[in-house]
């Protein structure tokens, strides 16, 4: 007598042998560097420490450290290869995967090129990184100086309250992300290694997608499109292209690093990360 098909409520109960997360051995730990601001800080210990968490449970040593949210891309920069330095030395790592998201890619870039820390960085993946500036940049300078002055002056004081132990320069770190500082000065001195692995993932959502976004951030995201086309509310598709580019996310640039992520997304934001953690595999990294 053949065996009977159980009923789709016990079916769905049956117990599979391997419950927990894959696991992914890469050759090298990750360090995720931050970008610009504070704002995921205010709920959890630091912007990546999500996607970070994510990568310990399955099974790769990664580390979200913090630095100063509202600095120069060179201050950043000296911030990161501090931090990077302490973890190989603290752990005995020969050298870390990084993966850096928008301004972090450009502080990563600055500290490879110019700060000696390719001994100690296997590659460099960077996810909606503002590599040719943002328009968002320029529409914030164009605020009458009243307010920018008045909005700066309250950040720089969030900036230091948060992260005390570095001096927070909100207006400068802003002028930095603007179109023609990133393509007439910061580009051409900030050369790529030669022989480096850089990878680059980007985002788009909103106007010209078939993806939705928050309101919110609606506002922004079609003033970049008029000037970039597609982009994630900070930065547009072109923008974030650098070395390999692996693809694009339909993450908006805030869901990125898990914030406000709805039911919709979580999915993609947990499939996109554990991407990330197969392809550096892959790669032999």
């Amino acid at each position: 007598m053949g065996k009977s098909n159980p009923p789709s409520l016990i079916k769905r109960l049956q117990l599979k042998e391997f419950t927990q997360p894959d696991i992914i051995q890469t050759k090298y730990p990750m360090f995720l560097c931050h970008g610009f601001g504070a704002l995921g800080s205010l709920m959890k210990p630091s912007p990546l420490h999500d996607p970070a968490m994510l990568m310990r449970e399955h099974g790769v040593i990664a580390f979200a450290p913090n630095v100063v949210p509202y600095a120069s891309i060179e201050t950043r920069a000296k911030n990161w290869v501090r931090l990077i330095n302490k973890v190989c030395d603290d752990h005995g790592f020969e050298k870390v995967n990084v993966l850096a998201h928008s301004m972090g890619g450009l502080d990563m870039r600055y500290a490879l090129t110019h700060l000696g820390i390719t001994d100690k960085v296997a590659s460099l993946t960077t996810l909606a990184t503002p590599h040719r500036g943002t328009f968002l940049a320029d529409l914030i300078l164009k605020t009458p100086e009243i307010i920018t002055e008045k909005l700066s002056g309250l950040v720089d004081w969030f900036g230091d309250n948060v992260y005390p132990s570095e001096k927070s320069q909100v207006l400068s770190s802003v002028e930095q992300l603007c179109r023609s500082y990133i393509q007439e000065k910061f580009n051409p001195n900030t050369p790529d290694v030669e022989g480096f692995p850089y990878f680059s993932y980007s985002a788009a959502v909103g106007k010209g997608t078939d993806f939705s976004l928050n309101p919110v951030f609606m506002f922004q995201n079609t003033q970049i499109f008029a000037k970039e086309e597609v982009n994630d509310s900070f930065v547009s598709v072109k923008s974030a292209q650098w070395g390999e580019h692996l693809g694009t996310v339909p993450l908006s640039h805030m869901h990125q690093i898990n914030v406000q992520v709805s039911k919709e997304f979580k999915p993609i934001y947990n499939d996109f990360w554990v991407e990330v953690l197969k392809m550096l595999r892959e790669k032999g990294f």
